[in-house]
């Protein structure tokens, strides 16, 4: 095994166990304050706003991010930096001044269970068994994100020594994920970030300085011919030969996918169904979407610089290793290495949590209340969590390897994934909160219709998106018949009774406070 390490030295390695050995403390230490299902997956409702801000950016950065990102950029040029600008802070402030004051509010787990109190139970079975189907999946592409990188800074060249370092990485992530719950999630988030921002930033710093500088760099993709003619444009014109044109940005992504995977992802809202207020739940997401004007510098940045150093690479996800590998000295790389499994882990331990979480309150707790006629105790979910917690990993890791032939569109595949379910999610709970007149029998027809267009546009996508990248324009083209769907339906419906919607429909909450509002003035002038 020397020569599986013959990349790093002790330094490097150093570093490396430090960090790991931190991540593991951190877990065990957190293990004394989880004596509840709550605790387990809402830290006992005690996040601050700013864990909560930097825990989200800490979720969703991740490996998948920092490798296949920066190999998007490499192919396809700055438009890539659209995911996190475009799809992130219009995305993050519509989450906190519309969505989330509802779910705090509602005081639910889960997303999935916010809609079966909106509407049915139907609802919420269907969209809990999709968002666990992905997240779990999830779970296993970030692993093998792992496999890339240790393949290529360890020098790895034989298929068992890669199992073995993605077994190693998911045991010491289940160590700390199932021992401290989603308060020791957050806080090794926290210093995941710190530790991704250092050692990321440093490969940003040292593959443009590589490059020339920033003007080098970019005359040397420039010269590389009209495979870069829109290499440098946010806004790529539609009729170009990328996967991100701006109508797909715009509408595609803009419109649909980064609203609904800021209002509706359980792996990023779990953290805001943690806050010990409102205010700390609506703070944390915006301090999300300020971190998130960052991320595109640190992630994709290295992307561009690989362009202008190895213009003829024949896969662009090697991108990063190989620069880490080539332009990084000792200790730096031992640092960049640890940045890597920051961002690996702060991904992997969310939708960990957060799949389990959904499996437990919105499948499992509805299967034993209709066979037992009484629901799971707290004792019992917490001991469940922490076992279905180490399957699901175990499961994941079995599952990589099958995932491996994909490695070039694994970032793709993420979002072909998303595209499925992101718009039908964002109708149904944008009208669900917005109008009352929505029925659970709208939401259910919508849904199902929703994910049949998805269904029925991903296997024409070829045909009709030829040159472009088809999940941008199926999450638009979704979302629009969920909306006309479940309005249809709705209208046709009786109408949900009042005091089922209290709480959890705009008008609904803002009518019950102007009432409070005006006992209180009442109150007042009595006194």
């Amino acid at each position: 095994m020397d020569d599986v390490f013959r990349q790093l030295l002790p330094i490097d390695l150093v570093i490396v166990l430090a960090y790991m050995v931190g991540v593991l403390l951190i877990g065990i230490f957190y293990s004394r304050y989880v004596s509840s299902t709550g605790d387990f997956f809402l830290a006992g409702k005690t996040l601050p706003f700013w864990a909560i801000g930097i825990s989200i950016v800490a979720s969703d950065i991740g490996a998948v991010d920092l490798i296949f990102g920066s190999g998007g950029t490499y192919r396809f040029g700055i438009a890539q930096f659209n995911f996190d600008w475009l799809g992130s802070m219009p995305a993050l402030l519509v989450a906190a001044f519309i969505f989330v004051p509802y779910y705090w509010r509602a005081g639910v787990f889960t997303i999935p269970e916010f809609l079966g109190r909106r509407y049915n139970g139907t609802v919420q079975w269907i969209q809990a068994i999709i968002w666990f189907i992905y997240m779990a999946v999830n779970v296993a592409i970030m692993l093998v994100a792992a496999a890339t990188v240790l393949k290529e800074v360890l020098n790895l060249r034989e298929p068992w020594q890669e199992d073995l370092a993605i077994w190693t990485t998911a045991i010491m992530i289940g160590l700390y994920t199932i021992s401290g719950g989603l308060g020791a999630i957050v806080i090794t988030d926290i210093m995941q970030v710190v530790v991704m921002l250092v050692g990321a930033g440093s490969l940003v710093f040292l593959s443009v300085w590589e490059a020339g500088g920033p003007q080098a760099m970019v005359d040397k993709i420039q010269a590389q011919g009209p495979a870069t003619e829109h290499f440098f444009r946010l806004v790529v014109p539609h009729n170009a030969d990328s996967p991100y044109p701006w109508t797909g940005i715009v509408f595609g992504l803009g419109l649909v996918m980064s609203t609904a995977y800021f209002v509706g992802n359980q792996a990023v809202l779990q953290r805001v169904l943690g806050a010990r207020t409102e205010w700390d739940a609506k703070a944390g997401m915006i301090v999300a979407g300020l971190l998130k004007l960052l991320i595109p510098l640190l992630m994709f940045v290295p992307g561009l610089a690989a362009r202008a150093l190895y213009p003829n690479l024949e896969q662009p996800d090697r991108a990063v290793p190989l620069m880490v590998n080539e332009l990084m000295p000792s200790g730096l790389k031992g640092l960049m290495f640890a940045a890597f499994f920051a961002a690996l882990m702060s991904s992997v331990d969310s939708y960990l949590n957060s799949c389990v979480t959904v499996f437990l309150s919105d499948i499992y707790h509805r299967v034993h209340h209709a066979i037992f006629k009484r629901p799971l105790t707290d004792r019992a979910g917490l001991l469940l969590g922490r076992i279905l917690t180490a399957v699901l990993l175990v499961g994941a890791v079995l599952y990589a390897p099958v995932l491996k032939e994909r490695r070039e569109a694994t970032y793709i595949l993420v979002q072909d994934m998303l595209s499925l379910f992101q718009g039908p999610t964002l109708a149904i709970l944008l009208l669900g909160i917005l109008w009352a007149r929505t029925t659970g029998w709208g939401a259910l027809a919508g849904l199902l219709s929703g994910v049949a267009t998805t269904g029925t546009l991903k296997i024409i996508g070829d045909e009709v998106f030829p040159s472009q990248n088809p999940f941008l324009f199926v999450a638009f083209w979704s979302f629009v018949v969920t909306m006309v769907v479940t309005t249809v339906v709705s209208l046709l419906t009786k109408p949900e009774p009042p005091e089922r919607l209290r709480g959890l429909v705009y008008r609904q909450v803002l009518s019950d406070q102007d009432a409070q509002r005006l006992l209180r003035d009442q109150v007042g002038d009595a006194s």
